[in-house]
């Protein structure tokens, strides 16, 4: 005689309802504090505290940095995460600098002011959106284009620094106006800047580096306006300097390696 089996399919009239599924909290609680110092920037912004808003924006960079790498590292990578990171950029690397700028010092000169705003929010968005694409046929090396968060380095390191010196926005409108142009177009550049990501902090590391590192954050101590922005002045020319070497040397000059959208997308990169 065969036993006979359980029936386990659903019986009629009875819902069955799936399992929802969650977000994991940790990597999204550093997503969502990084978006609040984006607005918490702006709001300072209009408030006509530039101090402010500058560091908040250098607080939402810091908290951007960390929020891919405490994912990677408990294992709580998700799309959602990946959108949710992307549009907190948005407004913490796109809108609060180009609002900042503005209320700083682009206002006066009318609509060249907003005009340079808005190429930089413009650009941001498509750098974010851009990023999001190519992510897989990127060398993890480099980034395509100066990232985000350094753009927004540059805009409200230059405003931190000058705000410090007790200098007023509108005397420095028009330089504003290139600085914000120059962050803006270097991000849909296709010039590779160094990303970082081949840095493993599981490894463990030679006791000099420790002893580096903390010669690092008391240099930044000394003056953190004026090295802050000079360590972004240096990296965002860098890509440049790396574009104009691999060309002397005949090397390709795009992080693209392979395509799977566009029939080939790597003549258009070099």
């Amino acid at each position: 005689m065969h036993e006979l089996q359980p029936d386990n399919s659903p019986q009629e009239g009875v819902v069955v309802r799936k399992r929802r599924k969650g977000i994991y909290i940790l990597p999204n609680l550093f997503t969502l504090a990084a978006l609040f110092g984006g607005f918490y920037a702006i709001v300072m912004a209009m408030n006509q505290r530039f101090d402010l808003a500058a560091a908040g924006v250098f607080v939402a960079m810091v908290l951007d940095s960390l929020d891919g790498r405490v994912a990677r590292m408990t294992n709580t990578q998700s799309a959602f995460g990946e959108q949710m990171d992307s549009l907190s950029d948005m407004v913490s690397f796109g809108a609060a600098p180009a609002l900042i700028a503005y209320e700083w010092a682009l206002r006066p000169i009318g609509r060249w002011g907003w005009i340079a705003a808005f190429v930089y929010c413009s650009c941001a968005a498509l750098r974010l959106a851009r990023f999001n694409v190519n992510t897989s046929v990127v060398d993890k090396r480099y980034f395509q284009g100066l990232p985000s968060p350094a753009a927004a380095a540059l805009v409200a390191g230059y405003i931190w620094l000058m705000n410090d010196m007790a200098q007023k926005g509108y005397d420095h409108a028009w330089v504003m106006f290139g600085v914000a142009l120059y962050a803006g177009l270097t991000m849909v550049t296709n010039v590779p800047f160094y990303s970082f990501k081949d840095v493993q902090m599981k490894k463990s590391v030679p006791f000099a580096a420790i002893v580096l590192i903390a010669l690092g954050i008391a240099v930044i101590n000394i003056h953190p306006p004026i090295v802050l922005f000079g360590l972004f002045v240096i990296y965002s020319v860098s890509g440049y300097a790396v574009y104009a070497w691999r060309r002397t040397k005949g090397q390709q000059t795009s992080v693209i390696s392979t395509s799977t959208d566009e029939p080939d997308e790597r003549g258009l990169h070099r």
